[in-house]
């Protein structure tokens, strides 16, 4: 496959060794040629490497097995999440799941992905509905300016939201940055 077709999530063997996309950027600089820079994880002992991989460079795809979870509680710094096929429990430590903690409530389904029978990552939605603890009270008036206020979400994910919204309210998150996106 050419370095073109990449993913997040996906799966790539380079020199023998299997890596998980974590983030991918194609970039065009002003007078070079265009490349893609990609983060990767070691699947062997979890390293994080950055890539550069010429635009068009072939590149060996390893499948991947998705399966859809449900993630149940956390417990002594693992994290437990039911098949919802074969109700099998699993627990997965803090390394696999990255900051999923602060996107997804408890009794919520996330995708798994699974390589030789093993889980190796979680597979976040691009956005999440949640609600806002605390948050300072609007300003009235203050719409004349773009200024953003301190929100605490029922995760505990702290983001910067409009001065319109009030505790209580649902709002929804983009998971990757972790930016105010719109209300519920």
């Amino acid at each position: 496959m050419k370095s073109t077709e990449l993913k997040s999530n996906m799966g790539i063997k380079i020199d023998n060794k299997l890596y998980l996309i974590t983030r991918l950027e194609h970039r065009t600089p002003g007078n070079l040629r265009a490349f893609i820079q990609v983060t990767i994880r070691d699947l062997n002992n979890g390293a994080i490497l950055e890539k550069r991989l010429r635009s068009g460079e072939e590149v060996e795809q390893v499948d991947l097995d998705r399966r859809q979870m449900e993630y149940l509680y956390e417990q002594n710094g693992k994290f437990v999440f039911m098949d919802l096929e074969s109700f099998d429990q699993v627990e997965l430590p803090k390394e696999i799941i990255g900051d999923m903690p602060l996107y997804v409530l408890p009794n919520s389904q996330v995708v798994v992905l699974w390589c030789d029978g093993r889980p190796i990552s979680i597979e976040m939605p691009m956005s999440v509905t949640l609600v806002v603890t605390d948050t300072a009270p609007g300003i009235k008036g203050a719409t004349a300016t773009n200024q953003l206020k301190e929100a605490t979400c029922e995760t505990g994910l702290k983001t910067r939201v409009p001065p319109f919204i009030v505790t209580g309210e649902k709002i929804i998150v983009g998971t990757e940055d972790g930016a105010y996106k719109e209300r519920a």
